[in-house]
């Protein structure tokens, strides 16, 4: 990957409004491309767990939602196993009874789960889905060239994602250490005490109260700013 090819779909990402936006035009971008396909979604693992990033617009609600529940249908297996899953007649479809029938009740007679392969091997696919018994078959090498050009896409996506989260983290856990080492500074002053039991204080009493070490300290940060604005007055 280059990076100018990463920093371009970085852009792409800030113009559309983020990932999520950008992964939803994608979606209906694909209904368009595939014929026979009236909706589209994408599964990705994260975190242990399976979850739709993007779906089209038409896409029945609970439709994937209802595979991750039950830990079966097309999508589940096409992400979990790399391997294409395809029902041309969910009515007559016998793999993934409690998924079937949810899928017809909303309408669905048809899916294809397609594959992705994404750079760090996270287990994904892309979901089409059709009202006709048969009506994706003659779209599914169309659905395996979207899906092709799709992949790479996401997965610079979802590392684009990743990044901005850990340096969002990194932040998070400087912020947290300041105002605890300002609240260990507070007591260091009031109490005349030294830092390590300063520090062992304010454990003891987050641990009583039950209350994190980090909440605990911004309050204590925050009610000596305003005694101190109060004085000012």
């Amino acid at each position: 990957m280059r990076p100018e090819t990463s920093d371009t779909l970085e852009m792409a990402m800030v113009r559309s409004g983020g990932l999520d936006t950008l992964l939803r035009d994608l979606t209906d971008r694909a209904v368009q491309e595939v014929p026979g396909a009236v909706a589209c979604s994408i599964t990705v693992r994260r975190e242990g767990r399976l979850l739709t990033l993007a779906g089209s617009e038409g896409l029945p609600n609970g439709l994937d939602q209802r595979q991750y529940e039950n830990g079966s249908g097309p999508c589940v297996q096409a992400a979990e196993t790399g391997i294409e899953q395809y029902a041309p007649d969910l009515s007559a479809e016998t793999r993934w009874p409690e998924y079937t029938e949810y899928a017809v009740s909303a309408g669905v007679c048809c899916v294809l789960a397609v594959p992705l392969e994404v750079a760090d091997g996270t287990g994904a696919a892309i979901n089409f889905y059709g009202l006709q018994p048969g009506a994706l078959g003659p779209g599914r090498d169309k659905a395996r060239g979207f899906a092709a050009r799709a992949a790479d896409a996401i997965g610079m996506a979802l590392r684009i994602e990743r990044r901005r989260q850990s340096a969002a983290d990194v932040r998070t856990a400087l912020l947290s250490r300041s105002v605890i080492d300002q609240a260990i500074g507070i007591l260091m002053a009031r109490e005349r005490i030294d830092a390590r039991d300063a520090l062992a204080r304010l454990r003891r009493v987050s641990q009583d109260k039950n209350v994190k070490l980090r909440d605990l300290c911004g309050q204590l940060v925050a009610s000596v700013a305003q005694s101190g604005s109060r004085g000012r007055q």
